[in-house]
């Protein structure tokens, strides 16, 4: 892939020394393990909402099918560990490979959809991978559940220290946000806007539909994979229900949409919402009955959203700009 010249804009050192701050900088400030692990999560699936969104923000195609490269590299790492003893940090590499080769074969079947029949068949590949290897347990002999034995060690990516866990997410993070500025702000990345805003435009002026969607499907399905790993090796336990659940599909989605989609924070800060609200409503209202805390954080999205139809940082640039315009006409006046 040539990225060609990368398009540098005035804010970009500030706000990736800021990015540093929050990944590097926010776990040696915690200490309550609670919000070490509320961090740990914020900042991974920040960086898994960034990775979809290069393809359903930058690109346009509205997957909810991620969690099948979520699964596969938390099932990928977790057997090779407990049945082979590689290295998870191997194993994830084996998991990013086998995701990327799903995402090449499925690429040219989904592509040739759009917009809720492109979701729909995403989907499809996601329980259709979670079908698959329900039915391939049987005859390999896998339990249903996997626990991984807890034996701290760098090359075993599992730490006595929550800190560490929280620093590992949080270069997590930054690896993928440096991977979607790259993208983004190259040429690569202006033909995936074109794609998103007229797909039949870019292709009318020689925009090459397949290739770019594929650069972008092939680094999203790899980062999904990472994530998963890096989960697998926090709870130290896995399942088909729980690793392969649509509900993660969509909540990297919604933490897009309600922090900005097609932009490089709105990951961040739609993690930095959802992630805390779900938590504490699930501790608050927990003996309440089960599942009484995700209507609450459902109706509060809802609201959410209503209010911020473009996002957090979508309503931010919308305020700068009336701000501008109103010094600018007071200044005339």
């Amino acid at each position: 892939m040539t990225l060609h010249r990368i398009d540098y804009r005035d804010g970009d050192a500030l706000g990736a020394v800021l990015l540093v701050a929050i990944a590097i900088g926010l776990p040696f400030l915690v200490a309550d393990r609670f919000y070490l692990n509320l961090l740990f999560l914020i900042l991974l699936y920040g960086g898994l909402a960034s990775a979809w969104n290069l393809l359903g923000g930058y690109a346009g195609q509205f997957s909810l099918g991620h969690t099948a490269f979520f699964g596969i590299g938390a099932y990928s790492s977790t057997l090779l560990y407990t049945m082979a003893g590689v290295s998870p940090w191997l194993g994830a590499l084996g998991g990013m490979a086998i995701s990327m080769a799903l995402a090449f074969l499925i690429s040219y079947p989904v592509f040739r959809l759009r917009g809720v029949f492109f979701a729909m068949a995403t989907i499809a590949v996601g329980e259709t991978v979670r079908i698959v290897l329900l039915w391939y347990r049987r005859i390999a002999d896998i339990p249903y559940g996997i626990s991984i034995d807890y034996k701290p060690g760098l090359a075993r990516m599992i730490f006595s220290e929550p800190r560490s866990y929280a620093l590992m997410a949080g270069i997590f993070l930054l690896v993928v946000v440096a991977v979607c500025y790259a993208v983004s702000r190259s040429r690569a990345g202006y033909y995936l806007q074109a794609l998103r805003d007229n797909e039949d435009a870019a292709q009318a002026v020689g925009i090459d539909l397949r290739r770019y969607k594929l650069i972008a499907f092939l680094i999203s399905a790899a980062f999904t994979s990472l994530g998963g790993t890096l989960m697998a090796q926090y709870v130290l336990y896995i399942e088909p229900s729980t690793v392969f659940n649509t509900t993660i599909s969509i909540d990297l989605a919604l933490m897009s949409i309600l922090g900005g989609i097609g932009t490089l924070w709105g990951p961040l800060l739609g993690a930095a919402v959802t992630m805390p609200l779900q938590e504490f409503l699930r501790d608050w209202l927990g003996s309440a009955g089960a599942g009484a805390h995700l209507v609450v954080y459902g109706a509060l999205l809802v609201v959410i959203v209503m209010l911020l139809p473009q996002g957090v940082v979508g309503a931010w640039k919308d305020w700068r700009a009336k701000r501008r315009r109103y010094g600018g006409q007071h200044a005339r006046g």
